[in-house]
Order: structure tokens, then sequence, then C-alpha cells
């Protein structure tokens, strides 16, 4: 198994690198006025030695002492990079902002806010709208678009602007009881749920009710949203069609092999041996490591077969980036200090200590992140089984009805009877623009 992974991380790292080649086209100079972004910062010069502060704020374990670490990764990170940059004298100052809570406390105030974060890319616009994060430029933007899968590059990508360096992939997967399914069970979830694992026994526990996964099921039957790169706020969404996806969930939830998951039931009812299947993100991992033991695996989520046809499931992809505050009084050092708290260096401290995934290409085949279940399981998820999750505002009309339509199918409400006119008006809802 382990040589066989090896060989496959082989071929995901060519994959990978020419992705990313393919995106390292400079752009012409007056394409980069056309959409009313910020000026991208090229800083590509060095300081003039001069004494500067920098704030930054990071996650609470980034900041907390660990073997090794005494006073933090963050901390650690900012002070090698202080000890490499001569030409600035820096002096760090750290406030605790996780990447969820980036979009509200950075959005406050901009110009009192920190001159480098961390964030979640699903809050990009809005921290671009608030004129709180500087696009990126010159050799910055192109070392990005080489040393990145194109997936990663468009994670922090809005209106053709690149806006920070994403250092570890967002999105869930897969994980599974090898004792109850092969390897070659886990790539159709038809096949999985056709399986008997015996009396009292769950199958699949899904988590129907959160609209970050149905849509999974959607995309499977050729869904889009807001486009083929979700970027077209007037193509809508095709979702209101695929009545067919709404007639297997139904089916589904009906199924006594199928769970619904709800509060953490699924992880109780792996460590009970309830449960073949689980859906999730790797923030579950040391739980689901500790339920299955010898028998834990993970790995990208399935196909599913619906109406006859079969189609690769697609979670969202997005990411975790250092940004920098567009109004940093100094800038050059700030988005140098970014680049490198995103880079390989970083991101293998990042993967030792709290066993982040990283998105370096350079990465993609090391051992120690092969050897990893969880990461590999990620890295094969973003590559193979993921679609950017849509940043335009339109999106946020997408949530709602997708979640209603998860707990109204678990309900009992939808039917097969009645799913095409509930699957349209989900659709309808989505591209509504009153929610």
């Amino acid at each position: 198994m382990r040589k066989s992974k090896r060989f496959l991380a082989l071929l995901l790292a060519g994959t990978l690198a020419f992705a990313g080649l393919t995106g390292c086209g400079k752009k012409d100079e007056d394409d980069s006025k056309t959409n009313n972004t910020p000026t991208p910062v090229q800083s590509d010069n060095k300081g003039s030695g001069e004494n500067i502060t920098l704030t930054v704020w990071g996650p609470q374990e980034d900041q907390a002492p660990r073997e090794g670490y005494d006073k933090g990764i963050l901390a650690t990170m900012c002070e090698s990079f202080n000890a490499a940059h001569p030409e600035w004298n820096i002096t760090f100052k750290y406030g605790v902002c996780s990447e969820a809570d980036a979009k509200a406390e950075v959005s406050k105030d901009p110009t009192a806010a920190a001159d480098v974060y961390v964030y979640a890319n699903d809050q990009l616009s809005d921290l671009v709208a608030s004129g709180a994060i500087a696009q990126i430029g010159g050799s910055n933007l192109e070392t990005i678009k080489s040393n990145y899968s194109q997936s990663m590059v468009d994670s922090v990508t809005y209106n053709g602007g690149v806006y920070g360096v994403p250092f570890t992939p967002n999105t869930w997967f897969m994980y599974y009881n090898k004792s109850m399914f092969t390897e070659e069970d886990v790539k159709s979830l038809n096949t999985m749920m056709e399986k008997d694992l015996g009396d009292g026994i769950y199958n699949v526990a899904f988590p129907l009710t959160n609209s970050w996964y149905i849509a999974a099921f959607y995309y499977a039957a050729g869904g889009q949203l807001f486009g083929e790169n979700g970027a077209d706020a007037a193509a809508g969404t095709n979702f209101g069609e695929l009545s067919a996806v709404t007639e297997y969930l139904v089916d589904l939830k009906a199924n006594p092999k199928f769970s619904v998951e709800n509060n953490g039931s699924s992880i109780a009812l792996m460590k009970e041996g309830k449960l073949g299947a689980y859906f999730t993100g790797s923030w579950d991992a040391d739980q689901i490591r500790g339920a299955l033991g010898e028998n834990f695996a993970a790995t990208q989520i399935p196909t599913v077969t619906i109406n006859g046809t079969s189609g690769q499931m697609k979670s969202f992809a997005g990411s975790k980036a250092i940004g920098v505050n567009a109004n940093s009084k100094n800038m050059q050092a700030a988005v140098a200090l970014a680049m490198y708290l995103g880079s390989e260096e970083c991101q293998k401290i990042r993967f030792a200590t709290r066993g982040i995934t990283p998105t370096c290409l350079s990465l993609s085949d090391d051992p120690a992140v092969v050897a990893d279940e969880v990461s590999y399981a990620q890295t094969l998820e973003i590559i193979n089984a993921s679609v950017v999750q849509p940043m335009i505002p339109e999106m946020q009309n997408f949530w709602t009805p997708a979640e209603t339509m998860g707990k109204e199918i678990d309900q009992g409400d939808v039917t097969k009877a009645n799913a095409a006119e509930k699957t349209k008006n989900m659709g309808n809802a989505i591209m509504s623009s009153g929610l």
C-alpha cells in the first residue's frame, strides 16, 4: 500500500506542476487596470534597513508554546524571517485572530488591523470590498502561480487579482473503516451502499442538512453554480433542473444503511463499530483515528450513479491563506513576510507541529505528507474531486436554499412525488437576490 501511494504521489506532483505552470504567464499591463481592484503590490525591491513594526494576527494554536517552539510557531517563523532580512529591523506585535474571524475583525477598521493576517478564502470578496487586503503582483505573483496548484491559486483570486498566499487547502473528504470497505469499494457510493455490513451497522453517514456538503450530489449530475468557474453571476445555477438528484437523495435518506450526521453522531457510531464511512474534514481526523484505530483510512469522496449515469461527487475547495492589509505602512516588508509565512519552509513547520496539509507543489510527494493518510486524502480531494467554492457575493444566496433542501429531505417533507417542484424552488431561490 505504501509503495502504491508513493508512485501515485509522483504522478500527482507532475499533475500539480503542470496545473501551476499553465498559469504563469504575465498579464498585460492594461489588463490589470480593468477590474477596479487595487493596484498589485510589486514588492520586488528591498528596504533601506530602517526600523519598522509589523503586526501579525494568527490563530491561538500558532501562538501556543509547544515542543521545540517555546514562543509558538508563529513567533518562531517571524523571527526567522527577521534574521534572514537584515535590510529591515522588525519589531513584531502579535494578536489572536483565527482564519474564520478575519473578515469580522479586520474589516472593523482596516487602518487599525494587522499588517499580515490569516483568512479563510471564502471571505475574500468582503475583504476586498472593505479595502482590507492587498493584491499581490510582480515576482511574488509569479512565485505563487508557479509554486501552487491552479485550484489553490484560484482560491485566492478575485476579479482577476491574486490576494495572498494559500498555505493549506480547506475542504472535506471521506473517512472509512478498512475492515468494512476495500480501496475498490470506496470509489463508488453505490457500491458502498449495496454492501452488507451486518445488522445494526450503517454503511455511510453524511451531513445531509449542511449546505456545504449537499452540493456534492448536484455537482455529480452536472450541476453548476454561477457558470463553469463559479464567477459568472448572470449564469445563475442549473441545480433547479436536477430533480433526479433530489429523488436519489430521498431514496438515500430512506435507506436503513444510511445515517444523517447530527452533532457528532457519526463519530460516536464509528467508536461503537456501527459505521463504515463518514464524510467530513481534517478537523475530525484525531477523533476518527481514535475511533477506528488500525482500521482507520481516508480518501477522496466517491462517484455516485444517479438515474443511470455515474458522476464524480465534488466538494467545495477553498484554502486558508496569508493576507496583507492594503493599509500597511510597511508594504514591502509585509508582503515579503506573507510570502515567507506561506512558503515551503513554514508549511513544513505547520505540517510537523499541527498536521496542517501543505499546498506547495514541492511538498506534494514529500514522504511525510504521502505517509499521512489525512493529508494525502485531502490532496487527492483537491485534485480529483472538488470545485473552487464560488466567491462572488451572489454565492450568499446559495446557503439557505440548499440547507432547506437537506433539512426537508431529512424530515420527509421532500418526496419523490414533489421532488421536481422542490428542486425548482431551490434553484429559483439560489438565483433570487432576496436572500
